[in-house]
């Protein structure tokens, strides 16, 4: 007979995982920082995101080998066909094609309107799992969906009267971002049940290098290599704090205190992000960008407390 865990322990487990989606969420939001320090060097997107995968490969690479040395031990089961493939999709998807375009975005809009906008994809998820799998949806969560646009249309708009045409192709981009992501979250449920998180998450970033490095070397050759001093030391930061830390972080959250928690604690990132965009890119904070941050943070506040 198991022996019962101390209640010391439940909470100090419990404590950890607030702290890691907390932390996760800052880093994972901060990389918009990072990303406009890289673009001061004229750098583009397709390249910014090739140094962040490039550089962060070796971290992943590691955690897939042991994952594989676990296969062999017979400990984990062997990938099959059909779920390798699946892998190579969300891969694609999740990110390639949804950080590509996020990136691309931040060459048009500001960060605080990037966040927002990405904070759409649990409303996207909702709206394809209605349109698609033809799953109900509550009064509730179509509130939710209502209250939420509500709040980026008003950062929006303040927005375009000051970028005009820039600011729709960068919410374009960003839309698509978040489509795409959506796309991936509602894929990977089932096969993370069947692979393991550790391993999803490790191969479907080697997956999304691979696509990233074809089009570098098909667009750019090898020039894309030879860049300032100051954008591989970004990089760098960028793969490491940015990409590799927080992927794990989120995961030992969910396993801490689950994942609709960890989700509602996600939603420091953008708050912070508010700050980090005043004190680093000197970004105004306006009333209306507390306006629409507040009334989407609302909105999934109302999405995540609903029973649909």
């Amino acid at each position: 007979m198991t022996k019962p865990i101390p209640v010391e322990i439940k909470k100090s487990y419990r404590q950890q995982g607030f702290i890691y989606a907390t932390l996760g969420a800052i880093l994972f939001s901060s990389k918009s920082i990072v990303i406009k320090f890289i673009y001061e060097y004229g750098v583009d997107a397709t390249t910014t995101l090739g140094f962040r995968l490039l550089m962060a490969m070796p971290l992943f690479a590691a955690v897939a080998l042991f994952q594989q040395h676990k296969v062999r031990r017979g400990e984990l089961k062997p990938l099959s066909v059909k779920n390798s493939l699946k892998l190579i999709v969300l891969g694609f998807l999740g990110y390639y094609l949804a950080s590509f375009l996020d990136f691309a975005s931040l060459k048009y809009i500001s960060v605080s309107l990037e966040r927002l906008i990405l904070l759409l994809t649990p409303t996207f998820v909702l709206m394809f799992s209605v349109l698609f799998f033809k799953k109900k949806v509550s009064a509730r969560q179509l509130l939710s969906l209502l209250i939420s646009y509500a709040g980026v249309l008003i950062v929006f708009v303040q927005d375009f009267s000051l970028g005009g045409s820039d600011i729709v192709l960068g919410s374009i981009l960003v839309l698509g971002s978040a489509v795409s992501y959506s796309c991936y979250v509602m894929g990977a449920g089932e096969l993370i049940r069947e692979v393991g998180s550790t391993r999803f998450v490790a191969y479907a970033m080697l997956v999304s290098t691979f696509f990233i490095l074809v089009q570098l070397f098909l667009t750019h050759g090898v020039a894309w290599i030879v860049q300032p001093l100051p954008v591989y030391n970004w990089s760098l930061v960028h793969a490491v704090f940015n990409t590799f830390i927080p992927t794990f972080m989120l995961m030992w959250s969910v396993e801490r205190i689950g994942a609709p928690l960890s989700t509602q604690l996600g939603l420091i990132g953008p708050i912070s992000l508010l700050f980090l965009a005043w004190l680093f890119l000197d970004d105004p904070i306006t009333l209306w960008d507390w306006v629409g941050t507040l009334i989407v943070l609302a909105s999934l506040y109302i999405l995540g407390r609903s029973k649909g």
